[in-house]
């Protein structure tokens, strides 16, 4: 049998097509969607998971579900700080560290993958300032180096990091690699609290305490003293002469 082909495409199919797959149509779901998470994690209010507990499961099963509720959850902009400390108040120190540390990475992979594939092909056009080109090329070129040191300073917004990785040509092995490993200091600090949180004067909960707050004052100080530096210089322009200033020139003796 002689194979038939397909009827070509009606010029308006093709034009519905093009205008839903176009990067601004991409882009404008994928700020539907973080909006939409916005608004679903201000109704459900997460910090109940502290207050109420998590379903009365045990063993790996609670801890494989806890994990991908905190990467759901991570990627639809729930605050990581309050997962950090449910899991150490769940499941203590060790085991909560270990899921806090594979939620966020789940997490921020969600966040990486849904920026790469929805928001790349418009922003990166618009990349043509001299602090955002800087950063593209940044993230780019020293893809590790440049995450790790983001989750390790205090204060850097995650799900902010996670998009702008995703604008710029960061490869997906450094992404998460530098994920997992620069958020061990602050997550250890939340799920150490939290596996202590009933006994809020024990020396523990009170190190693990100091240990958030004295690294976010520094930060914020740091980032303070050094805004002058991170200011653009607008170039001096050069002063035409007037004139009456061109013709005391001319009338001036040579010599």
């Amino acid at each position: 049998m002689l194979d038939v082909a397909p009827p070509p495409a009606k010029p308006a199919t093709r034009r519905a097509r093009a205008v839903l797959l176009s990067p601004w149509s991409r882009l404008g779901l994928l700020a539907a969607l973080l909006t939409g998470s916005a608004i679903a994690v201000w109704l459900w209010q997460p910090q109940r998971l502290l207050t109420h507990g998590w379903p009365e499961l045990t063993g790996g099963t609670a801890v494989m579900l806890f994990t991908a509720a905190y990467g759901v959850g991570t990627a639809a902009l729930v605050p990581r700080p309050l997962l950090n400390l449910a899991a150490g108040a769940l499941f203590g120190i060790p085991a909560g560290l270990a899921t806090a540390i594979g939620g966020t990475v789940i997490g921020a992979g969600i966040a990486f993958g849904l920026g790469r594939l929805l928001g790349q092909d418009a922003l990166r056009p618009l990349l043509r300032g001299r602090w955002l080109t800087a950063a593209d090329r940044q993230l780019s070129h020293h893809g590790f180096r440049s995450m790790l040191a983001i989750r390790l300073f205090p204060g850097v917004p995650f799900a902010a990091a996670n998009y702008c990785a995703a604008v710029s040509r960061m490869g997906w092995p450094s992404f998460l690699l530098a994920t997992g490993l620069g958020s061990v200091p602050n997550t250890a600090a939340y799920v150490v609290a939290g596996s202590r949180a009933t006994t809020p004067t024990s020396p523990v909960f009170l190190l693990a305490l100091a240990f958030i707050t004295v690294p976010a004052v520094a930060g914020a100080l740091v980032a303070w003293r050094k805004r002058g530096r991170i200011r653009p210089v607008r170039p001096v322009r050069p002063v035409r002469p007037t004139e009456d200033t061109a013709a005391d020139e001319e009338m001036a003796p040579r010599a």
